[in-house]
């Protein structure tokens, strides 16, 4: 298990960590080059141990200074599964969602989360029927009705606002005001240059009302290329206002990649994770959100969605 797993670099270094005391690693365990003993093996964990390392997770076998890491005792605590309290975009009927909200409020708390977050696409993107501003306070609405009836689970109100090609939004913002959270992505002109792209994000992020930003990349796997994107400049601005990067966890995004998550970290950036699920059985999708996480060596505090309900209301309202 342990020989199979993680990268070749990171295999490499662990031999190489073997053949300074005269030992050898294979997929049969770690062994005594001159008398064959057997050392360790029984246990993946004891081959880490046996090399004078803290046990690496495996997300993190990847060959990037996480055995330097595991010599020093410096291997972060990384979030758990079990760690996260709620799905922070989803969609519904609303828009171009399969189910109601009480149905995806109903399939998320099924899987034990503690809330969920409905963010509907807005107006600008008909194509995906994007709500009005009067539609999202007709939904407000009924999010506050379900919400009545639910004793052990909350729906925060929300949306997916579109980014336009100048940075602003096609939602006024006395609307955004009250909704609970509020993510704003890029749908379209992903073919501009970097320095229009970025603008417009950074733009975005300056209004007070926006908590993250969506899919930030606007990658979708083996499908499209990132947009061009100053990442750096994003991650000092959302540290410095607050705004949170996602980890949008649908499996054809991933986005942030674990990579960029851990940029997002060394900038002292938080991070949103979010299936982006349009139909209930989606919403499994959060634990590939939640392993993009611990392979960009992020813990719980890197997380919002481990925060209970209260810390994250008043996380959401300190913009």
């Amino acid at each position: 298990l342990q020989y199979f797993t993680g990268s070749k670099e990171h295999n490499i270094r662990l031999r190489e960590l073997a053949i300074d005391r005269s030992w050898k690693l294979s997929e049969y365990g770690l062994f005594d080059k001159r008398s064959n003993r057997r050392i360790a093996g029984e246990e993946e964990g004891d081959v880490y141990k046996a090399l004078g390392l803290d046990y690496i997770e495996p997300e993190l076998r990847e060959g990037r200074g996480e055995i330097e890491a595991a010599l020093r005792g410096r291997l972060p605590h990384l979030v758990g599964y079990d760690e996260i309290k709620g799905d922070l975009h989803v969609h519904t009927d609303w828009s171009d969602g399969s189910h109601s909200i009480k149905a995806m409020a109903d399939a998320a708390r099924s899987l034990g989360h503690e809330y969920l977050a409905i963010c509907d696409h807005t107006k600008a993107l008909r194509i995906a029927g994007g709500l009005s501003e009067e539609d999202l306070r007709r939904q407000s609405a009924e999010i506050e009705e379900i919400n009545l009836g639910m004793d052990d689970f909350t729906i925060l109100s929300g949306a997916e606002v579109n980014i336009d090609s100048s940075g602003k939004f096609d939602i006024a913002d006395d609307v955004l005001r009250d909704l609970d959270i509020v993510v704003a992505s890029i749908h379209s002109g992903f073919k501009q240059p970097e320095a229009k792209i970025t603008e417009r994000v950074l733009t975005a992020m300056h209004n007070d009302y926006v908590n993250v930003i969506g899919h930030p990349t606007g990658r979708i796997i083996n499908r499209r290329e990132p947009y061009q994107i100053d990442l750096q400049r994003i991650f000092e601005a959302a540290a410095e206002l607050g705004v949170l990067m996602e980890i949008n966890a649908f499996p054809d995004r991933l986005d942030l990649s674990d990579l960029n998550c851990l940029r997002s970290k060394d900038n002292g950036v938080k991070v949103s994770i979010a299936t982006d699920a349009h139909h209930r059985d989606q919403l499994e999708y959060i634990e590939y959100g939640v392993a993009t996480a611990r392979r960009g060596w992020l813990g719980r505090n890197d997380v919002v969605n481990t925060y209970e309900l209260g810390e994250l209301r008043r996380f959401l309202k300190s913009r």
